[in-house]
C-alpha cells in the first residue's frame, strides 16, 4: 500500500518504508510501547529457561495471563512448532514464570491469580510469507502473527494477520503432535473473537464461564471494545452455563 503526506499545495509526497536494520532495533521499540500496542504489561526481556529463550514476556491484566512475544528471524520456521513449544514450556515451568513476573513488579501474582487457559504466543516481524499465514487458519489457535512497518515520516504501524474465515479446529491435528495436543488439553483460543487483547472472550463464546470471566466481560474496555457482541455472548454463555 503506497503512502502520501498532502502538502499545501495539495500535492503528494510518498512516505518511503524505513526498515530496521537490527531485530533488536524493533523489539526494545515494541517493548518499551507494550501497552499502546497490545495493552500488555512488560515482565522482561531475554527470558532463559531450559535452553530456550523468550524475546519479550508480557502479562496481560485483563485476561489475567502471561503473554510470550517473539520476534521473527527465520522466515522459513514454522510458527505452528515455535508457538506451541514455548506455551510446552510455560505451561511445564508456571512457578519459573510467576517467580520472574514477582521479582520485576512491583505487585505479587499468585498462582490462582492466573488463567492458564488464556495464554498465547504473539509473534512480530515486518514479514510473514503466505505459508506462514496460513498455518494460523485454526478457530481456537493460541498464536497470533504481527506484521510492523516503520516510515520515513516517523509513524508506525503494527497489524494483526487475522484469520481467513477458519472454521477447523487445532485439535484436528493435534493427534500428530504430542506438544500441540498436550497444549491444546490446557488452553482455550478463539481468533475469530480475539482481536487484540481480551481472549476471555473467547471462552464466551463456548458458552461456559468462571465467575471471574463474566466479570472480565463486563469490564466497560470490554464492552467499548466489542460493543453488543460483548453483551450477547454473555447472555448466551449465562444460558448454557444454567
Amino acid at each position: 500500500m503506497a503512502l502520501f503526506t498532502i502538502d499545501n499545495d495539495n500535492r503528494l509526497d510518498s512516505i518511503k518504508e524505513l526498515p530496521f536494520k537490527l531485530e533488536k532495533e524493533l523489539q526494545v521499540l515494541t517493548e518499551q510501547n507494550l501497552t499502546a500496542i497490545f495493552g500488555l504489561d512488560f515482565v522482561r526481556s531475554e527470558f532463559s529457561l531450559n535452553n530456550f529463550r523468550i524475546d519479550s514476556l508480557a502479562f496481560d491484566k485483563e485476561a489475567s495471563c502471561f503473554v510470550i512475544i517473539e520476534y521473527k528471524r527465520d522466515k522459513n520456521s514454522s510458527v505452528i512448532d515455535q508457538g506451541y513449544t514455548y506455551l510446552s514450556l510455560m505451561l511445564n515451568n508456571k512457578a519459573d514464570f510467576i517467580l520472574e513476573y514477582n521479582e520485576n513488579r512491583k505487585d505479587v501474582l499468585k498462582r490462582e491469580d492466573i488463567d492458564w487457559s488464556q495464554s498465547r504466543v504473539i509473534f512480530v516481524s515486518p514479514y510473514f510469507t503466505p505459508y506462514q499465514k496460513e498455518a494460523i487458519n485454526f478457530k481456537d489457535l493460541p498464536i497470533e502473527l504481527w506484521e510492523v512497518k516503520r516510515y520515513s515520516n516517523k509513524t508506525i504501524g503494527y497489524n494483526q494477520i487475522q484469520a481467513s474465515g477458519a472454521q477447523e479446529s487445532v485439535k484436528t491435528i493435534s493427534r500428530q503432535n504430542e506438544t500441540i495436543e498436550k497444549v491444546t488439553t490446557e488452553i482455550k483460543g478463539d481468533c475469530s473473537i480475539k482481536i487484540v487483547v481480551y481472549p476471555a472472550l473467547a471462552v464466551v463464546r463456548h458458552g461456559r464461564l468462571s465467575s471471574r470471566q463474566r466479570s472480565q466481560c463486563r469490564r466497560p474496555s470490554v464492552r467499548r471494545r466489542f460493543g453488543k457482541r460483548a453483551s450477547r455472548y454473555m447472555s448466551n454463555a449465562m444460558r448454557f452455563s444454567r
